[in-house]
């Protein structure tokens, strides 16, 4: 098919508030290069990393810039963001067979390769290069998974990001059948996805979450939803659970280790609550815990979860959709949480 020279999209045009976004008509559209498929984007997903991204969040140097990536490299401006990407391969470059154009797919956010080379360090779709905030996409083939489902463009899109960062959580802690897994965060994106995979596994899961999303959670398959503005040593026990995975952190992080039994392990992958908590060692070894930072997705993880989607075994949590003009309201809706799941941007 011919391909246009320009696309429609959002741009971030440094660090700070949603005035560094800006829409564009002429945006060039990206070319594909050995390796690559050039994806026309239908829908794409919100997520925290989105505003963190914006606001340098991911700064070790109070919001420096030279540290500002998930990589801790300088985000290079400006970038289109937008790291959950549905649509339809448009074009292919050398190299990737042409058959494939044409092919429904999600992307793998967590890349390994781009501009035809092996990556010493993941990179992330819309941190180190540009995303889903636009017409046409382009990545690496090998990171575009085609998907049979009858799922909608946006219920699709709500998938990749936080369903990948679970299933990489629930993967490094080696959850199964039989084991106590407690998430916190639950209600979110990623929170969500881990409650219905941890289930999937044949985990008992305690979800902490508000009482106004209980129901919502336990039809997502939590067998308990203690109120997590209370006290979780009392409601669920110290030496309980097997499994923490972790999407805030914050000044009540301890209590988390209090309530893994000896041998437990604890899975990080977001800190809403506060990036800074305190530790006392001596819990950490006498208890003989294991910690599992999650960032960057382990082999295989991606391909389970296309698996799982195919299959029927977790379904999607789209909580709101907007247009991708109006990213600024989406992510305004986003930062008052107080929906469960996930927002889809229509992009197509």
């Amino acid at each position: 098919m011919s391909l246009p020279d320009e696309m429609s999209g959002v741009i971030l045009t440094g660090h700070g508030g949603p005035e560094m976004l800006h829409w564009r008509d002429d945006l060039p559209v990206p070319q594909p290069g050995p390796g690559d498929v050039l994806i026309r984007v239908a829908a794409a997903g919100v997520n925290n990393t989105d505003i963190n991204t914006r606001v340098g969040w991911y700064s070790r140097g109070n919001n420096d810039a030279e540290d500002a990536t998930w990589g801790g490299t300088p985000l290079a401006f400006p970038r289109i963001q937008g790291i959950d990407v549905c649509g339809t391969i448009a074009a292919t470059g050398p190299g990737v067979d042409p058959a494939r154009a044409g092919q429904r797919v999600i992307v793998e956010p967590c890349l390994r390769e781009a501009n035809g080379a092996l990556l010493q360090q993941p990179w992330f779709l819309g941190s180190e290069c540009d995303g889903g905030f636009a017409q046409y996409c382009r990545v690496a083939a090998r990171h575009a998974w085609p998907v049979q489902s009858a799922l909608s463009d946006a219920e699709l899109a709500s998938f990749p990001c936080s369903y990948s960062t679970a299933e990489n959580m629930l993967t490094r802690a080696g959850v199964c059948a039989g084991d106590t897994v407690l998430v916190t965060g639950s209600s979110g994106g990623v929170g969500s996805a881990a409650v219905q995979l941890a289930k999937a596994r044949g985990a008992r899961v305690i979800a902490a979450t508000s009482p106004a999303k209980a129901d919502a959670l336990r039809a997502l398959g939590a067998d308990e939803t203690p109120d997590r503005s209370g006290s979780l040593a009392e409601r669920i026990g110290q030496n309980s659970v097997d499994v923490v995975l972790d999407l805030v952190a914050g000044p009540d992080w301890p209590v988390l280790l209090d309530l893994l039994r000896p041998g437990g392990r604890y899975a990080v992958a977001g800190a809403v609550g506060g990036p800074l908590v305190e530790l006392d060692v001596r819990t950490l070894y006498l208890k003989d815990l294991s910690f599992f930072g999650c960032t960057a997705l382990d082999q295989g993880v991606f391909a389970n979860l296309i698996n799982r989607i195919e299959r029927e075994e977790i379904r999607p949590l789209v909580a709101e959709t907007w247009s991708l003009r109006d990213i600024g309201k989406a992510q305004e809706s986003f930062a008052a949480k107080s929906f469960t799941g996930k927002i889809v941007l229509n992009v197509d």
